[in-house]
C-alpha cells in the first residue's frame, strides 16, 4: 500500500469516480462524517441507493442536516467512526470523505473495526484521504497542518488490512479541483468551520492571507489538491 502517488496526473470530481466504482444500486450505505451532506445529497439524488445513514459528530452540523427535509431516502444521526449505529454484517458500502484523519489518534484502530463489524461480507469500504501535498496544503498547513494525523490514518488503514477482515481491493490517486472566488470564500470554507477551533493571531492571518493571495489570479484561487482511495472489501 502506497500513500501516495506523486506521478499521477488524473483530475476528477471524487462522486464521479465513485459511481463508477461502486455498485451502489439498492444499496444500504452508512456515510462517516458527513459534514453539511452535500456528497450525501449527490448520492441519494442518483435514486441508486437503498438507504443513507449519514452520521456526523459535530453536534451543531449535525442540528443543521436535521433541518433537511427534501431527502427521504437519507437518515442523519450524531455519532463517530468509532461506535457505529447499526447492527452487524447490515451494511452494504461505508463511505468516509476526508474524515478518518480527524478521527481521535486513539480511535483510528476502532474506527476500523467498527466498519468490519458492520459491513456484510463482501461489503465495501470507500476511505478517502487527502494526499499531503499541492499548493492549497502549503496555504492551510501554516494553521492547521494535517501531516501527522495523516500519515496516522493510513497507517491505521494498513494495521486494518493487516489484521483483517478487511482487506484492500484497490488503491485510486488522483487530484480534485478546489476554487475560492477570493480570500473571503477561503476563510469561510476552510478557517470558520464548526468542526475545529481554528484561532489564528492576527500576525498568523496575515501570513495564511499572503499565502493564499500569492495563488490569486483576476478569475480567483484554483487549486488542484491529491487524494487517495483506499479501496477495501470485508471478507
Amino acid at each position: 500500500m502506497r500513500i501516495a502517488d506523486p506521478a499521477q496526473k488524473t483530475l476528477v470530481n471524487e462522486v464521479n469516480l465513485l459511481l463508477d466504482t461502486l455498485p451502489l444500486s439498492g444499496a444500504r450505505i452508512v456515510e462517516l462524517g458527513c459534514g453539511k451532506a452535500e456528497k450525501t445529497r449527490s448520492l441519494a439524488a442518483t435514486g441508486l441507493p437503498q438507504e443513507i445513514v449519514a452520521l456526523e459528530v459535530d453536534a451543531r452540523q449535525h442540528a443543521k442536516n436535521l433541518q433537511i427535509a427534501d431527502l427521504p431516502g437519507v437518515r442523519f444521526a450524531q455519532g463517530g467512526a468509532e461506535a457505529i449505529p447499526a447492527a452487524d454484517a447490515s451494511v452494504d458500502i461505508v463511505l468516509m470523505f476526508k474524515s478518518l484523519h480527524h478521527v481521535p489518534l486513539a480511535l483510528m484502530d476502532q474506527a476500523l473495526a467498527e466498519i468490519a463489524r458492520v459491513l456484510r461480507p463482501g461489503g465495501l469500504a470507500w476511505i478517502s484521504e487527502p494526499v499531503y501535498g499541492g499548493n492549497l496544503n502549503e496555504v492551510f498547513r501554516l494553521f492547521h497542518d494535517e501531516k501527522l494525523v495523516r500519515e496516522a490514518a493510513f497507517a491505521a488503514v494498513c494495521r486494518a488490512v493487516e489484521r483483517g477482515p478487511l482487506r484492500l481491493r484497490q488503491q485510486l490517486f488522483f487530484d480534485t479541483r478546489s476554487h475560492f472566488d477570493d480570500f473571503a470564500a477561503f476563510d469561510a470554507r476552510m478557517i470558520q468551520v464548526t468542526h475545529s477551533d481554528h484561532r489564528l493571531s492576527p500576525e498568523l492571518y496575515a501570513a495564511v492571507r499572503e499565502k493564499f493571495d500569492s495563488f490569486m489570479t483576476p478569475a480567483g484561487a484554483t487549486f488542484l489538491t491529491p487524494q487517495r482511495v483506499d479501496l477495501l472489501v470485508r471478507d
